[in-house]
């Protein structure tokens, strides 16, 4: 459904373009915005491949394993409905800890692999478990320590203290993640 609402959005515009005879401004900006893009990518790219390797190198030594334990008891109480040393905690945990980097991209592979983990753990298939909608919460309003990918863009547009948004950003998603972690705690004694 998003991508035909920017479908129709893209072929509006086009279309006004061509009716108002600017038509040489969407190309122009088609152009420019590709080699913005790519310069973005560019400088980025560095920083990010770095946070991922040291995510890797965490993962594949234990590291984010030693840290998932330390998070279990905060999880089993989050997550009731999942057994005691399941998969998919460790899973959820080292997403957290991932997002806590403020390493989405990174992130990703942990989330889809705590899906399907708690996919299977899932007796109706057809419907996502409270689980499921608990952990979906917990990783889009996802408490960020260091803000990674902001901070580099922020260095990368000129500012002169990129660092800091740091303490903004983790009050920000404290408080999201806490009215998120409340809203569906309060949804979920309502369902039952």
């Amino acid at each position: 459904m998003v991508s035909l609402i920017w479908g129709l959005l893209i072929i509006i515009g086009i279309l006004y373009s061509f009716l108002t005879k600017n038509s040489g401004l969407v190309n122009d900006e088609i152009l420019k915005s590709s080699a913005q893009a790519l310069d973005m990518f560019l400088n980025m790219a560095p920083l990010i491949i770095l946070w991922m390797g040291l995510m890797k190198i965490a993962e594949k030594s234990g590291l984010l394993e030693k840290i998932a334990f330390k998070f279990s008891f905060i999880l089993s109480r989050l997550f009731p409905s999942i057994p005691a040393g399941h998969e998919a905690l460790g899973l959820i945990a080292s997403n957290i800890i991932v997002n806590m980097a403020g390493l989405g991209s990174a992130a990703t592979p942990f989330g889809l692999k705590a899906m399907e983990k708690l996919q299977e753990l899932n007796s109706d298939k057809k419907t996502a478990s409270e689980a499921m909608i608990t952990f979906l919460v917990l990783n889009t309003s996802g408490v960020t320590i260091i803000p990674t990918s902001i901070i580099s863009l922020r260095a990368l547009y000129g500012s002169k203290n990129p660092s800091e948004i740091i303490i903004t950003a983790l009050l920000s998603t404290i408080c999201a993640s806490f009215a998120g972690l409340l809203f569906d705690y309060f949804i979920r004694r309502k369902n039952r």
